[in-house]
């Protein structure tokens, strides 16, 4: 076969068609947290250590510019110093404390809406749909960009989903309270987000040809999904098949799903209403993608290796790039990390295992 663009290469090895080879370096578990990158830099002596570079990972999907959330943006603020925190309020209108070393997540304190008038206030100052200025590409620069580098275009990115978006509004224990307390709100969130985001999308299909959608929900745990597959089903699913209904009226072959933890309960429910992609499949959380392929023949798989190897010895590794290799042998999956990678992951341990999994990935071709 001859050689395909990248897009057109991760697109088919996803929806298990004939591919020249598997996407390598492809998805959010190639790339570590800063604080690794800084780690990487030291290690190398290279302050310009440029990864995908340095490991030639392939490209995949390129993203137009488009203001998908707020729009003006909350002015990113500082509030407060000490010797050890600074807590601040970022673009999302989220105050939160941050620890100054970075080292560790940071602690939520307020969110922009308490109360319905305070929604309908952030409606419409900072979420109207059709404001000008939203799609802020050039389409003639983006066109030539894709004509480069073969990628294909991918709408949808962090942090916009129909459960995730409405979390960063109000909170996370508030948003659970209000699917019992103010159902309607929730459901008015929800509707109004989507609307805003077809909107934009529809602005995008008129200028290029889109292959990927992607939803990023970050909506289970280990314990399983923040909510149970009911209210799944009747919240977030109207929105996921107003969603589908587009990418079947413009040609869109991939639907993704982003959330950590253990998804069983996701899976199901959402590949009913047009998904056809999950990730990141955490390992921690229990994520065996031997059984997700086992029980869904037709899912796209994208993960699922435990990047907590990567901090082991080359051993660890070589059995993490093995299964990857037997799992790739059953199609529809693209080797990859569960996350971000951290920082107590020497560079020469993820290089190796980069190495070897290139290996695997110009060694396969899907059938």
């Amino acid at each position: 076969m001859a050689a395909l663009s990248c897009g057109e290469r991760a697109v088919r090895c996803l929806l298990g068609e004939p591919v020249d080879r598997l996407p390598f370096g492809v998805g959010i578990g190639y790339w570590p947290w800063g604080e690794t990158h800084e780690r990487w830099k030291r290690e190398t002596g290279r302050q310009d250590l440029d990864i995908a570079r340095e490991l030639g990972f392939d490209g995949s999907f390129a993203s137009p510019a488009l203001k998908l959330g707020m729009f003006p943006e909350f002015e990113n603020k500082v509030i407060e110093e000490t010797p050890e925190f600074v807590v601040s309020r970022d673009w999302r209108g989220i105050t939160m404390r941050n620890r100054r070393d970075g080292h560790s997540m940071p602690e939520f304190l307020e969110y922009p809406v308490k109360t319905r008038a305070d929604w309908e206030q952030l409606k419409r100052e900072r979420l109207e749909p059709l404001r000008a200025g939203r799609v802020c590409e050039d389409w003639e620069a983006f066109r030539a960009r894709l004509q480069k580098t073969g990628e294909a275009v991918q709408l949808g990115c962090f942090p916009f989903g129909v459960f995730g978006t409405p979390r960063d509004i109000v909170g996370v224990e508030s948003l659970l309270l209000r699917f019992y307390d103010e159902p309607e709100l929730i459901r008015e969130m929800m509707a109004h987000l989507t609307t805003l985001w077809l909107s934009v999308w529809e602005q995008v299909v008129r200028e290029v040809r889109v292959a990927h959608i992607h939803i990023w929900e970050d909506m289970a745990g280990r314990q399983g999904s923040l909510i149970s597959p009911q209210m799944i089903e009747q919240f977030m699913m109207p929105c996921y098949d107003r969603t589908l209904e587009f990418a079947r009226a413009h040609g869109v072959r991939l639907i993704s799903v982003d959330s950590d933890g253990d998804c069983r309960q996701l899976v199901p429910v959402m590949m009913k209403h047009g998904v056809n992609v999950f990730l990141p499949f955490e390992v921690q959380a229990g994520c065996d993608v031997f059984e997700y392929r086992r029980q869904y023949p037709t899912l796209g798989i994208w993960g699922g290796m435990d990047k907590r190897v990567l901090a082991g010895n080359r051993s660890d590794i070589d059995k993490e790039v093995a299964r990857a290799a037997r799992m790739a042998e059953q199609g529809r999956y693209v080797p990859c990390f569960d996350h971000l990678i951290p920082p107590d992951v020497p560079w020469e341990s993820f290089k190796y295992a980069c190495e070897e999994l290139r290996k695997v990935c110009y060694g396969k071709a899907g059938a």
